[in-house]
């Protein structure tokens, strides 16, 4: 009989409350973490069955399980769901929450009242687009970027799913403003700049990106509500308005809101990949320096997925040569991973093989990123299955790998018990065979001439489309093996005890789990967040 090991629903009760109260009024940072986690893992999987309900479709030429409509709102609420409400608020929510206080020696964030209400907002704007799908005239039908002039005038339920929207972006702010307000001011004594964790400084730079840029698609969001209820004609050219104005408003906020989605991936591999390969991490101020490079470039180069929109030569100039120079500091961390892992000792754990598709999925988004960020090309394969295989690989290949690297990687320290490693290698290679062939048929689909969002397709296109429709069960099976391999070693598995991964970081010298204060007393910082002597581990 295994021993009795504490878990989360032990720790961390600050409320007096006990079963569901005491975590929904919670204001520790972990607990928060965990709702967090909870959450955005849920609408993951309903967004995961909706989008094998859309590969069935694809499946085979003419109509397959549904209709032109009701394949319109699928892909729709497929979008939302995914972005907004799963890989936006996902790495910030859960593992900033979870992690990042514990790694710069504090006890909590800096507002934790407010970091609750943050949950609070995601919670409810989450509840506002779910009842958008029941409510009015249906779900939304205009996919996830809400483009004009459809989204003003199609009798869908828009106004309402985009008030959700607009409500989630409340909450990304508050976190942001936490984030950046405890980093700044909570880290421990001797914990300067150049000491912090390589996670910390990706939040940091995604925090700033959340204030600045999320205000901007809550404005535009509210303008399209507007523009239905109250006929403002601000995006009508038939009364003087102009349905571009709004692209460049969506983008201006989405383009750098792909870097809230990969910054905090990013930062995940740069601590999983130094651990596991025993080797401090190559090139730590470059790696640090260039997350906020991203963040500030990112922010410039929006204009991109408009090439095909009518903008003059110079626009398409100016924001492709913008596009490549963003791909400068992104290629800095993938040299500085590789040249960390060379000549480690390197150990293939499940965190690890996480890491290492990253870097090659995440390598493989970027550079046919560059195909759409050159005029010549883009202008082939804009609006082709192409950007929905490009925009996989980065998203789902990467940010999508980071975070179930993570969950191997902390969820461990906090539940106090470990999953078992063969599955968890098993749910690995199905994840990664089906991925790859679930979304490089995608790619080649594209460049074939295949348009997006179309629920039906020549028939010389049907081949691809059913390998393509195969991987995706490949996919499914694997996540389904990894979420019941992972919980269920969590909460029955192997005692998870010390620092078993051997990490120099914060949240390894501390007690499994985490105590509620985080530390006994208040840690002081006299080396660097990579240096291994004194873990332990050789």
């Amino acid at each position: 009989m295994m021993p009795q090991q504490p878990t989360p629903s032990s720790f961390w009760n600050d409320t007096g409350k006990t079963g569901i109260t005491a975590w929904i009024f919670s204001t520790d940072h972990k607990r928060i973490g965990l709702l967090y986690f909870y959450s955005v893992l849920g609408f993951f999987l309903i967004a995961v069955v909706l989008g094998l309900l859309l590969r069935i479709e694809l499946m085979a030429p003419g109509r397959t399980i549904m209709g032109a409509q009701s394949y319109n709102a699928l892909f729709t609420v497929h979008g939302v769901i995914m972005v907004f409400l799963f890989i936006i608020p996902g790495f910030p929510g859960a593992f900033g929450n979870l992690v990042m206080p514990i790694q710069i020696g504090a006890r909590d964030v800096a507002f934790p009242r407010l970091n609750l209400f943050s949950w609070w907002l995601y919670m409810l704007g989450a509840g506002i687009i779910i009842t958008a799908l029941f409510t009015g005239g249906g779900p939304p039908d205009t996919g996830w970027t809400f483009y004009v002039p459809f989204s003003a005038r199609t009798g869908t339920n828009v106004s309402l799913a985009v008030f959700g929207v607009f409500i989630i972006g409340f909450s990304s702010i508050l976190t942001g403003l936490n984030f950046v307000t405890t980093i700044h001011r909570l880290r421990a004594e001797g914990m300067g700049w150049t000491r912090l964790p390589l996670f910390v400084w990706s939040l940091y730079a995604t925090a700033w990106v959340q204030i600045l840029a999320t205000p901007i698609l809550g404005i535009t969001l509210a303008l399209v509500i507007a523009e239905r209820m109250l006929g403002t004609g601000l995006f009508d050219s038939a009364r003087g308005g102009d349905p571009l104005m709004y692209q460049h408003l969506f983008w201006i906020y989405s383009h750098p809101a792909v870097y809230i989605m990969i910054l905090p991936a990013m930062g995940v591999i740069s601590e999983i990949i130094p651990v596991f390969s025993r080797k401090p991490v190559f090139g730590y101020k470059m790696i640090a320096f260039s997350s906020v490079a991203i963040a500030a470039a990112g922010s410039l180069v929006w204009g991109h997925h408009m090439f095909t929109s009518g903008m003059s030569d110079t626009a398409i100039l100016v924001f492709s040569f913008l596009t490549f120079v963003v791909a400068i500091p992104s290629a800095i961390k993938v040299f500085n991973w590789v040249a960390t892992l060379y000549k480690g000792s390197i150990s293939l754990e499940a965190p690890m093989l996480f890491a290492l598709s990253f870097l090659l999925l995440f390598s493989i988004g970027g550079l046919t990123g560059l195909i759409l960020g050159a005029a010549a090309t883009d202008i082939h394969v804009h609006d082709t299955q192409f950007v929905v295989g490009h925009f996989h690989y980065v998203i789902f290949g990467g940010s999508g790998f980071a975070f179930f690297g993570a969950m191997h990687y902390w969820l461990p320290k906090f539940y106090g018990r470990r999953y078992a490693e063969k599955p968890a290698l098993l749910a690995w290679g199905l994840l990664f065979t089906g991925f790859n062939i679930t979304y490089f048929c995608m790619m080649v689909l594209g460049m074939k001439g295949m348009p997006r969002r179309y629920y039906d397709y020549l028939p010389e296109f049907a081949p691809l489309n059913l390998a393509s429709t195969v991987g995706s069960w490949l996919l499914a099976i694997g996540l389904v093996l990894l979420l019941v391999n992972l919980f269920r070693g969590l909460l029955w598995g192997e005692p998870f005890t010390g620092n078993p991964w051997g990490g120099a970081t914060l949240e390894w010298s501390i007690a499994t789990p985490p105590p509620t204060e985080n530390f006994e007393e208040e840690p002081v910082v006299t080396h660097g967040p990579y240096d291994f002597k004194g873990t332990g581990i050789p």
